[in-house]
């Protein structure tokens, strides 16, 4: 959860902005949506989440963080002029970039079908541990903010500003690319080879 990726990247990008305090409801939705995934796959299990279901997640994940890094890149700062911060991340940014991070599913999926059932942990005790890591999964682009607002009132030059905004979208363009091929374009590519064999 607190690897370098598409929310903790948003994150950073919010505390180097000066809107950590502004982006706690990105934060919660970022917890409601790993806390749905942990519930969802908990008690209903993986059987019906499928290959070619995680490809069009992810295909609409990565169409989400494209967006967001585009939203992040027009709002650099125009030299000279004031200050301009990017859009305020929200709660229904938080809630659905993380519900369609393939990434996020990736984890959750082992975790609540291989080590919750082999260490007993189902029914009410399943909602208290999906709840702690909850926490932990709003607390990861939270540090990342703090991290940036550390970071972000050392830097009084609105060049540098602009550059680390302009990183920020061009590492979440990356990472959009990436998922889409690990997650997308690979699940599909190896399903047609398999039809056409």
């Amino acid at each position: 959860m607190y690897t370098p990726g598409p929310v903790n990247l948003l994150g950073l990008n919010a505390g180097l902005n000066g809107q950590a305090r502004t982006s706690l409801g990105f934060f919660v939705g970022v917890g409601l949506a790993m806390l749905t995934l942990f519930l969802l796959f908990g008690w209903a299990g993986a059987a019906w989440m499928r290959g070619d279901i995680l490809a069009v997640v992810g295909a609409v994940g990565c169409g989400y963080i494209l967006y967001l890094a585009i939203k992040i890149a027009r709002s650099t700062i125009e030299l000279g002029a004031a200050r301009q911060a990017p859009r305020v991340l929200q709660f229904r940014d938080g809630l659905i970039m993380q519900l369609c991070n393939p990434k996020a599913m990736v984890a959750t999926l082992p975790i609540v079908t291989l080590q919750f059932p082999a260490a007993g942990i189902h029914g009410v005790s399943l909602l208290f541990w999906s709840l702690g890591l909850a926490v932990l999964a709003f607390g990861a682009p939270g540090s990342y903010a703090l991290m940036g607002t550390v970071v972000g009132h050392r830097i009084a030059n609105p060049w540098l500003l602009k550059g680390f905004s302009l990183a920020m979208a061009a590492l979440l363009v990356w990472v959009a690319i990436t998922i889409g091929y690990e997650h997308v374009w690979l699940p599909l590519a190896g399903e047609g080879f398999m039809v056409r064999s």
